[in-house]
């Protein structure tokens, strides 16, 4: 099979395209050919060595196909299901791989592969997001950051649906219109204008209940300073760069705040949780309460690209690697 190994961290060209052997799954595994990859921005941070993996390594945590071999004694999957993952281990830059099924979600019919694929990780983000970490009400603001992004897009929409205003930021006004188109209420540049001032304005002085941030570095502070009395600052990513240093006595104790940094993984420990996020992304599909349109499909060899793409901000929405 084909597939892309990392032997050291660094920029996007560390990336390899290799042909490796692939062994016959094991109990509880299923070997699946690859139909499409989803290219995410934690997938950067492996690769970068901002979050470490052991090296050598494969990269990739998404990918969507149909199962060709089912290893032994393994219930609940066969040859030809059609099937989804979202989680390690580490490795779906590739045409096949074996997976374990504990963490493998069966695709149902009319969901399309490449589409699912493009936001399983994304989708099941917004889930826990929306629905676990901070449960959204109807009639609340919220802000979300890099709204225009492959997040922001579902997001905007799943939380429009919700009965929420969701107030987003951008970080070019080329990405305003794509805002606003997915739903959010108003858009802010925020490498133009003080987005921390604009909340303020928008919900009379009285701040939001919560904000959702992705991009960290350079939003954290005046993310905090836009929360009112009590509320949830949600750190769920750094595009940005890595977070500085908190000083909890200015920026969380003066308003009692409540500050977080989740996961799918602590929102899908155990196969009930998962299978609860998948139907949820799956019925809000078929609904078309979430409408999902691919930016960019990339071949596999073409990774290094993407990469660059991916860091460069190139990317507005959901993005594929076909194998």
């Amino acid at each position: 099979m084909k597939a892309i190994e990392i032997k050291k961290t660094g920029g996007p060209d560390v990336l390899e395209l290799k042909n490796i052997e692939l062994s016959d799954p094991k109990s509880g595994e299923v070997l699946i050919k690859q139909v499409a990859i989803g290219l995410n921005y934690i997938d950067t941070y492996h690769r970068s060595g901002l979050y470490p993996v052991p090296l050598p390594s494969g990269i990739g945590l998404e990918g969507a196909g149909i199962i060709e071999k089912v290893g032994p004694d393994t219930n609940g999957f066969k040859v030809g299901d059609k099937v989804a993952y979202a989680a390690a281990p580490i490795g779906s830059y590739a045409s096949h791989r074996v997976y374990p099924v504990k963490s493998l979600i069966k695709v149902p019919d009319g969901i399309d592969l490449e589409v699912i694929a493009a936001i399983m990780t994304k989708g099941l983000t917004t889930f826990y997001l929306l629905h676990k970490t901070y449960e959204v009400k109807s009639g609340e603001t919220v802000l979300f950051h890099a709204a225009a992004g492959g997040v922001g897009q579902i997001f905007c929409q799943w939380a429009k649906s919700l009965g929420c205003k969701v107030i987003g930021t951008v970080g070019s006004d080329e990405k305003i219109q794509t805002a606003k188109e997915y739903g959010c209420s108003f858009v802010i540049n925020y490498n133009k204008d003080d987005f921390q001032k604009q909340v303020m304005k928008i919900t009379d002085d009285k701040g939001l209940p919560v904000v959702y941030d992705g991009v960290g570095k350079v939003t954290m502070e005046k993310s905090l300073l836009s929360l009112k009395m009590r509320g949830t600052f949600v750190s769920f990513g750094n595009a940005s760069g890595k977070l500085d240093p908190l000083d909890v006595g200015k920026l969380i104790a003066p308003k009692g705040l409540f500050l977080t940094r989740p996961s799918i993984a602590h929102y899908t420990s155990t196969r009930a949780e998962l299978e609860e996020a998948a139907e949820k992304l799956f019925e809000m599909i078929k609904m078309k309460k979430v409408v999902i349109k691919l930016f960019k499909k990339y071949n596999l060899n073409e990774v290094v690209q993407a990469h660059k793409d991916l860091e460069g901000r190139k990317i507005i929405g959901p993005a594929i690697i076909i194998p």
